[in-house]
């Protein structure tokens, strides 16, 4: 079976009409996605609105790119430690 992708934006949609009333079987069976995505698009994304949506994507990619961040400073950090140790034996950080 073909997986379907939805936009966040469409799951967002999806989980107003449950909200709105729609008995969550029906819904389920006519997006064709398991109980248990429902449950999962539900966790994540319920509660939101469409520009909400947005904004938790932009944190989200600043989040990780300030992860790389500090891994490539934690790594730089490292190297010059070692460095640092290498010239000054007595030297420790």
């Amino acid at each position: 079976m073909k997986k379907k992708h939805y936009s966040k934006g469409q799951i967002v949609a999806a989980l107003k009409q449950a909200e709105m009333g729609m008995v969550v079987f029906d819904l389920i069976g006519q997006l064709g996605i398991p109980e248990q995505t429902y449950h999962r698009w539900k966790k994540k994304y319920g509660g939101l609105e469409s520009d909400q949506i947005r904004e938790l994507k932009q944190v989200l990619n600043a989040n990780t790119r300030l992860k790389k961040l500090v891994a490539e400073l934690s790594l730089d950090k490292a190297v010059l430690q070692d460095v640092l140790s290498k010239k000054f034996p007595g030297h420790r950080s």
